[in-house]
């Protein structure tokens, strides 16, 4: 598997319902796309007391299964489209150690992201242990309706990713960055 995000920023002035109303006409269109474990809608506005952010982002992430589905979707007429309306992002990819998704997983209103720096020489193999027990223990015990685990080894960095109903107040934290999930593909789950 293999987990990708891009982002943009629009201006603090921006109209951010103009990306509200493209999440509700496109986003079903990938409700089945093959390939694709799941792709959440996210937005953040600037000032939203409730997630914190100092930006506004429109910032989709996906976890595909095989990084075909990421190739082909990069290469098609989908990402044509976004990058017409919002110009050329930088593509964040992770290799996945562990993506656990709750049958519950369209009730996700919120999503945090954590990005960490991955020491040199730290134990990688007990880090992916670590990480893929603790995505795998929050979506049993019913705190996240999605957990992903994931590093990328060209800046050696982990991400955690999390679908969420409801956002803890501790997921406000430096180094996080959290999102509203405007609409959510999830094909395979009813």
């Amino acid at each position: 598997m293999i987990a990708m995000q891009y982002s943009f920023t629009p201006p603090a002035d921006y109209d951010m319902t103009i990306i509200d109303r493209r999440i509700r006409e496109k986003g079903p269109l990938l409700d089945n796309l093959p390939g694709l474990k799941f792709k959440a809608y996210l937005t953040a506005r600037k000032g939203d007391a409730i997630i914190g952010s100092k930006d506004n982002f429109y910032a989709p992430f996906y976890v595909w299964d095989k990084d075909e589905g990421l190739s082909d979707f990069l290469c098609g007429p989908g990402f044509a489209g976004v990058t017409e309306s919002f110009g050329w992002p930088q593509v964040k990819t992770w290799v996945v150690w562990r993506a656990d998704v709750s049958p519950d997983i369209r009730k996700a209103r919120f999503a945090t992201r954590e990005i960490i720096l991955t020491e040199p020489y730290a134990p990688l193999a007990e880090i992916c242990r670590q990480e893929s027990e603790e995505a795998t223990a929050e979506v049993a015990r019913g705190e996240a309706l999605a957990s992903v685990a994931a590093f990328e080894p060209t800046g050696w960095t982990r991400v955690r990713f999390r679908l969420l109903a409801d956002l803890p107040k501790d997921a406000l934290r430096p180094g996080v960055q959290a999102y509203n999930v405007g609409h959510l593909s999830a094909p395979g789950v009813s």
